[in-house]
C-alpha cells in the first residue's frame, strides 16, 4: 500500500477524503473482514472462560428491552 494517495480537499484546503485504487479498497475490506472474524473468536473465548451459564438470543434481547424500560 505504498503507492501515492490523491485526497479531495474542501475550500479551505483541509483534506476531507481520500481516493485509492480498487485494488486497495478491496484489501482494506478484506483485512477489515479478518480483524472482525478474530474478534469474534477473541469475544468467543472469553465468553467461555468465563464460565458463566450461556441464554438464548431471545431471552437476552428481552432482558435488554426490559431494563430500557
Amino acid at each position: 500500500m505504498g503507492k501515492e494517495r490523491q485526497f479531495v480537499v474542501n475550500e479551505r484546503g483541509e483534506k476531507v477524503a481520500v481516493v485509492i485504487s480498487i485494488e486497495e479498497y478491496e484489501k482494506i475490506l478484506e483485512e477489515l473482514e479478518d480483524l472482525e472474524d478474530l474478534q469474534a473468536v477473541r469475544e468467543y473465548d472469553e465468553a467461555k472462560a468465563s464460565g458463566e451459564t450461556p441464554i438464548p438470543l431471545e431471552e437476552a434481547l428481552a432482558r435488554i428491552e426490559r431494563s430500557r424500560s
